[in-house]
């Protein structure tokens, strides 16, 4: 059973944009039992004390134009901190617009 759908993912050193559409819950479970799962993931295999902020900045898409911006804008996050030259070449992000 899928709880979301999936736009975009960057994962940057200290933390992580997700653009995802909920489809099964509200936003705030789903972040929720997505927090609870990998922390329990991260204690397990790395002893990992805390991992996620209490919190989440969340915001709402209305249109389609909109929400390849801010996927454009997530995507060269990398980019902008100075960890790559070009968002293609760094290996922890991804949208669905990508090209297999």
């Amino acid at each position: 059973m899928t709880h979301s759908d999936l736009i975009c993912a960057c994962l940057m050193p200290d933390h992580l944009h997700l653009i995802q559409v909920p489809t099964k819950e509200n936003l705030i479970d789903l972040i929720g039992r997505w927090k609870s799962y990998t922390t329990t993931i991260m204690k397990k295999e790395f002893q990992v004390r805390s991992l996620w902020q209490r919190g989440f900045y969340d915001h709402a898409v209305r249109k389609e134009e909109d929400l390849r911006e801010l996927v454009d804008y997530t995507i060269n996050n990398p980019v902008r901190a100075g960890l790559v030259e070009s968002a293609k070449e760094y290996p922890y992000s991804w949208h669905r617009w990508m090209q297999s």
